[in-house]
């Protein structure tokens, strides 16, 4: 069973990092533009995935570049290097500044680099009058922390993922928009791909890690302001999915996916949304998007909330291939050909893995038990979902 489990977790670790490509590399055509375009995306989309359209290689982001140097460092140096990270990522920033970053993150790699990164975290801290950056870039490149560390329990995970976005963004929606996408990517990469994906008991799992993280007694909460921003999300996220799980109203993305979750540049804007489109995409077909494949699907569902696109579309991706594995993503062979730094990204999915082979306690965990497990609690939560309608 180890070698089976070996291959289905390898292909995950590709899927993962495919999936985080793709959705940088063909959601940054439309960052900044309003929701809605539908027909324009679905053009979009069937061209690319026509056998016989060729055009210049569509470029990866910032996104891309970091989560790459996340990876690299990681297989370098065989553990989170905060130190390590903050080099690489002011090394790739100056070798490639034309990759979308924001003013802000590069004010932090001048000073590092002004610094030589003798304390990772000073600069970020300094930042809007020392309340830190709120935004999504802590949690758009943390894929590679929850393959590495896939076998790690949730508190050492968190406080991992909360390091690595600290280097840049100290404010704690920032860190804990990371430690959000960093759980929701480790529980994707335990899910059997060959079963349905039961969107209710993953949310329920996510949400219960969160609350450890996001505590109601929080002293430094002023009145008024919401103790639990993340938790709130998801439980927003759950209400959308179980709408459309009864079979009622749809949804309307601008009244409800944007008014309640976002689609913007802030970690609470954009963390929630990108695990919405991932499990609004595994419930099956979703109005004006025509195709077969839950991936291509997510993708095209995150794209057309408008916004912050190629981030939103990035963790999305992220999540589906982490739970799809590398097949689910390949699906989709001709968006993978239109993308740069593909086969750089999947070589960079087998190193990672090949460093990070878990722990012998961990390699007796038995893939076949743990499924057995999701299956029996899906079942409970069907009935109780029936009985809720």
């Amino acid at each position: 069973m180890a070698l089976v489990d070996g291959l289905i977790m390898s292909s995950k670790f590709r899927g993962c990092l495919l999936g985080s490509l793709l959705g940088d590399c063909l959601g940054a055509p439309f960052e900044g533009e309003l929701a809605g375009t539908y027909v324009v995306l679905q053009k979009f989309f069937d061209k690319l995935e026509g056998p016989h359209y060729k055009a210049p290689l569509m470029q990866y982001t910032d996104d891309t570049a970091m989560t790459k140097c996340v990876a690299e460092s990681l297989i370098n140096q065989e553990k989170l290097d905060v130190k390590d990270l903050a080099k690489r990522f002011v090394k790739e920033y100056f070798n490639q500044p034309r990759r979308g970053y924001g003013a802000n993150v590069v004010e932090v790699f001048a000073k590092l680099r002004a610094t030589k990164c003798e304390d990772p975290f000073a600069p970020a801290k300094e930042q809007f009058g020392g309340s830190g950056s709120y935004g999504n870039g802590g949690a758009m490149r943390i894929a590679p922390i929850p393959l590495f560390f896939r076998g790690l329990d949730t508190k050492a995970l968190a406080e991992l993922a909360r390091q690595s976005a600290e280097i840049t963004h100290t404010n704690v929606n920032g860190y804990n928009g990371a430690i959000l996408q960093c759980l929701a990517i480790q529980q994707s990469l335990w899910l059997n791909p060959k079963q349905p994906l039961n969107t209710g008991i993953f949310l329920e799992e996510l949400l219960k890690k969160m609350q450890e993280f996001e505590k109601e007694d929080d002293e430094f909460m002023t009145e008024g302001e919401d103790p639990q921003p993340f938790c709130s999300k998801l439980r927003w996220v759950n209400e959308l999915l179980a709408r459309e799980r009864s079979g009622g109203k749809r949804i309307k993305e601008k009244e409800d996916v944007l008014f309640r979750l976002g689609a913007g540049v802030s970690a609470l804007t954009s963390v929630p949304t990108a695990i919405f489109c991932f499990l609004r995409a595994q419930q099956g077909p979703i109005h004006e998007i025509n195709t077969e494949s839950a991936f291509r699907r997510t993708l095209q569902y995150a794209i057309s909330l408008g916004g912050d696109t190629d981030t939103i579309a990035s963790m999305a991706g992220a999540l589906c291939g982490a739970f799809l594995g590398y097949d689910g993503v390949s699906i989709s062979k001709n968006l993978i050909k239109h993308c740069e730094g593909s086969e750089e990204m999947l070589n960079l999915a087998d190193r990672l893995y090949s460093k990070s082979l878990p722990s012998d306690e961990l390699m007796k965990t038995n893939f076949s038990e743990v499924c057995k497990i999701m299956d029996t609690r899906t079942k409970m939560f069907d009935m109780w979902d029936r009985e809720r309608q």
